[in-house]
C-alpha cells in the first residue's frame, strides 16, 4: 500500500520470509504494541482475534504451552511468546534472522 515509504522506514519486507501467526483480543495494547512491531518489520502476518471465544483461547494456550494471555506469537510455527518476549529478541538482534528464515 505505501511501499514508497519502505526505504525511509528502514523496512525490508522482502527479506520476510516466515510464517508469522499472532493471537490477540482487539483492544488489548499488549497485541497492538506487538502488531506494531511486525507491521514495521513489514511482516504480513496472520491474525487470530480470540476476543472472548473460549475455544479459541483454549486452542491457543495448547500451542502456547499452556499460555493464555494474549499475544501469544508463533514464528514457523515455533511459539516465540507474547508481546514482550518479541520484543526482547528484537532488542537482541534474534528477531530479524527468525522472520528470514522460510518456512520449511
Amino acid at each position: 500500500m505505501l511501499d514508497f515509504l519502505n526505504p525511509i522506514l528502514g523496512r525490508k519486507p522482502d527479506r520476510i520470509k516466515a510464517n508469522v501467526e499472532i493471537y490477540t483480543w482487539q483492544t488489548c495494547p499488549y497485541c497492538i504494541r506487538a502488531k506494531t512491531l511486525l507491521w514495521w518489520k513489514g511482516v504480513n502476518f496472520t491474525e487470530y482475534k480470540i476476543d472472548g471465544d473460549e475455544a479459541a483461547r483454549k486452542a491457543m494456550a495448547d500451542r502456547a504451552n499452556g499460555r493464555r494471555s494474549v499475544p501469544q506469537i508463533f514464528i514457523n510455527n515455533e511459539h516465540v511468546g507474547g508481546c514482550d518476549d518479541i520484543h526482547k529478541l528484537d532488542a537482541e538482534g534474534q528477531l530479524d534472522p527468525l522472520l528470514a528464515q522460510p518456512v520449511v
